[in-house]
């Protein structure tokens, strides 16, 4: 038996921890993107939205933007925004706030041929490009738009791998990726002061939950790669408003995790920099099953409650991959996980978190209130049914749904037990 106490004490707000990467649009249709505005789904990261768009690549990317290094920053002539445009003006309609990713997609065949994974030859130039790009969206240039995007990364997983010949991001030394964060970080923070300049969406720290003598060395690498950032940015005066990480582990890595991340920016004295995991994904080889579905609400629900500030799936692609985990290609319909994060933005709504109290390792949940009621999201990451017990202070269950057996969320007579990987909404009054 599984008891969850429900209090009325207001722990925190609820966080955006239902963000995802790439959206689901087919080249230039985004007939899908309802179902992101559908869910509230508060940030779309710009990161490998040009690997599958079918519009020649010449999206998001900064060297797709802006394809002729040698031309002149200064000038709009220099920049081809008109695929970008359309994707950010599709985002705009949907109420979904674009996270810009500074940078390149991975470039997963770079043995073969590199292309634009190369450290910018001329970082200050590459900042002044930036600054067109952010010019361009938020200030109207180069007859441009006024969307007010916070948030610009400057690149992802620079810390790929210690190898530079299998990078497939980065082909510098982290001492490359450290300059160019410097340069860029501090020109565009000094241009725009109002906005959220960090970096650097690093892979992960495997290496504070795997065992070393089986690990890749690469594990050691993102961590030293990490802390040799922290000291750059700190000696150097550097802003960083946010930093960025990355996991494709459990609950319990990503718990670790967080608390680690949080522990060394407040050491290196980054006290007011937010974190955020913004590229997750959890047993993303089960897309389309319970067991994908009730692992990624439970991922969702423990972000919750730790000191991350918002996150990001990886991702929401109209795509036959493993990762594209909210939308059948085929069909071009929602996954049973795309009600997760439905499900979590009723916590969302009611904005204040509640604190409850769990005495179940295998369950998640996370409860908000309202103004005239509680809503309750709970997550069965075991296979086995779990009688639960209820103390939602009094209050009366008015509306039940559920996610199970490989199917989308549907009506559910809620008689006290939880079934395996399912995952659960209640609303109480």
């Amino acid at each position: 038996m599984a008891n969850i106490i429900v209090t009325d004490r207001i722990k925190g707000k609820i966080k955006p921890m239902h963000g995802v990467g790439a959206p689901p649009n087919s080249g230039l249709s985004f007939g899908l993107f309802h179902y992101l505005t559908e869910a509230g789904i508060p940030f779309s990261r710009l990161h490998d939205a040009s690997l599958v768009a079918s519009v020649g690549s010449h999206l998001v990317d900064v060297p797709l933007i802006f394809p002729d290094f040698d031309a002149d920053p200064a000038d709009p002539a220099s920049y081809d925004f008109a695929f970008t445009d359309e994707l950010m003006k599709a985002l705009h309609k949907a109420g979904v706030e674009p996270f810009y990713r500074l940078g390149v997609s991975i470039e997963n065949y770079c043995e073969i041929k590199r292309y634009h994974i190369d450290p910018p030859r001329d970082p200050l130039k590459w900042a002044k490009i930036c600054e067109g790009i952010i010019r361009h969206y938020n200030e109207g240039w180069a007859d441009g738009f006024h969307f007010g995007l916070r948030y610009f990364e400057i690149w992802n997983e620079p810390d790929n791998h210690e190898d530079a010949s299998t990078n497939q991001m980065w082909t510098g030394t982290k001492e490359d990726y450290y300059a160019l964060y410097g340069t860029a970080s501090r020109y565009l923070k000094e241009r725009f002061p109002e906005l959220k300049i960090g970096g650097y969406a690093s892979c992960g720290f495997y290496g504070l939950v795997c065992d070393p003598a089986s690990s890749p060395s690469d594990f050691r690498y993102y961590i030293d790669f990490f802390e040799g950032f922290l000291a750059y940015v700190r000696d150097n005066r550097c802003p960083l408003d946010f930093f960025s990480w990355h996991t494709y582990m459990g609950v319990p890595q990503m718990e670790v995790m967080a608390k680690y991340v949080r522990d060394k920016l407040d050491e290196y004295g980054f006290t007011e920099t937010e974190h955020t995991l913004n590229e997750w994904n959890i047993c993303h080889d089960k897309r389309g099953t319970s067991l994908h579905s009730a692992n990624t609400a439970a991922m969702i629900l423990a972000m919750q409650d730790t000191s991350l500030s918002s996150a990001m799936f990886y991702d929401a692609r109209l795509a036959v991959s493993y990762y594209a985990g909210l939308f059948d290609p085929m069909t071009r319909t929602p996954t049973p996980t795309y009600d997760c994060f439905v499900f979590f933005n009723e916590l969302c709504k009611r904005k204040d978190q509640l604190l409850l109290s769990l005495d179940d390792g295998a369950l998640r949940a996370v409860a908000a209130k309202g103004e005239n009621d509680v809503c309750l999201m709970a997550a069965n990451m075991s296979a086995d049914p779990v009688p639960l017990s209820l103390d939602l202070g009094g209050r009366r269950i008015v509306s039940a749904k559920i996610i199970k057996d490989d199917k989308r969320a549907e009506a559910y007579d809620f008689t006290g037990t939880l079934p395996g990987l399912a995952v659960l909404l209640l609303i109480a009054q």
